[in-house]
């Protein structure tokens, strides 16, 4: 199929993206003298703007390609959780499967920013695992989501505050393989290696040295391939899609590997990179099964979403072009 084809069929699925959402707060100003009261910058604040951060990120980037999002996580029941929600709402989301807690605050990064740069960020975030009862709460609503619409995706993402413990994760996989749905998951080292039969599994490589205690400095496809076979090995797992930063993206299925070199860009922000990799390799693969499509199509859209400043979903328009650029040449 052709770059219309493929999105056009992106848009008729339904996707779930369950993990830990967040809010991201930026605060822009500018830098012109250095504080009296310690040697450190005064930022003369200019302007506030709130975005979806973490899963809600990659659930954001699913509903900016077309496709219906659903999305499963924990909030707190305060004025930041609210402030997401009603986020997700304006941006096409699906919450009706968002669990408020008064356990728990909802994650909120504040970064502070000045020419581009970022001069500091705060973080307000709880990160203990979810208790018994708010984990099997969430179940219970992706158990239910599942029978009744019956989704093509679904996404696990992890961002190690607590939403996605290895119960949850074990039973979401199993129902997941009952209805052959695609999973996919961009995981943190905590739950490395709970994600067994997973259809897609997306670590980045400072994630794979972390998980399988490496120590390497050369990246050659050898030195892949066998992170594969390791991985494998303890995760029976469908594809291997690991991002190699400037380097690009390696991917492996059923003895087929391959690096993508990445694409010149230029680079302001990394921020939420990796949210849209996971989301555009997920829902390419759902639509076309062919997991180098889905790797060159996220290796184009994760250096898009990098040209700009902080958190973005990627612009639907612009891939398109791209991929018609970079694909069909």
């Amino acid at each position: 199929m052709n770059a219309e084809e493929l999105l056009e069929g992106i848009s008729g699925l339904k996707v779930a993206v369950i993990g830990d959402i967040m809010l991201d707060t930026y605060w822009w100003g500018r830098v012109d003298r250095i504080s009296p009261e310690a040697p450190v910058p005064v930022v003369s604040l200019e302007n506030k703007e709130l975005r979806i951060g973490g899963a809600g990120n990659v659930a954001l980037n699913a509903a900016s390609l077309g496709a219906a999002t659903f999305i499963f996580s924990v909030i707190g029941q305060d004025e930041e959780g609210r402030e997401l929600a009603d986020l997700l709402k304006r941006n096409n989301i699906y919450t009706d499967h968002l669990v408020t807690s008064s356990k728990r605050i909802t994650t909120n990064k504040t970064r502070i920013i000045s020419r581009n740069q970022q001069m500091m960020r705060l973080d307000a975030e709880y990160v203990k695992d979810l208790d018994e009862e708010l984990s099997n709460e969430l179940l219970e609503h992706f158990t239910s989501f599942v029978e009744a619409h019956k989704p093509q995706v679904v996404i696990l993402e992890d961002y190690n505050k607590g939403v996605l413990t290895e119960p949850l994760i074990r039973s979401v996989i199993e129902l997941c393989r009952q209805h052959d749905i695609v999973t996919a998951v961009d995981p943190k080292r905590k739950n490395f290696f709970a994600y067994k039969g997973v259809s897609l599994f997306k670590p980045n490589l400072k994630e794979v040295k972390e998980g399988l205690n490496l120590l390497f400095e050369d990246i050659t496809p050898d030195l892949l391939n066998n992170i594969h076979l390791q991985l494998h090995q303890a995760l029976k797992h469908d594809h291997s899609l690991i991002t190699l930063s400037e380097h690009g993206m390696f991917y492996e299925s059923n003895g087929d590997s391959r690096i993508i070199p990445s694409h010149r860009r230029n680079i302001a922000d990394v921020s939420g990179a990796g949210d849209t990799v996971i989301a555009v390799a997920a829902l390419v693969y759902a639509a076309s099964r062919d997991i180098h499509v889905a790797a060159e199509w996220a290796n184009i859209a994760g250096g898009l979403v990098c040209e700009e400043v902080g958190t973005i979903a990627i612009d639907k328009d612009k891939l398109l072009t791209e991929a018609r650029k970079i694909l069909e040449s």
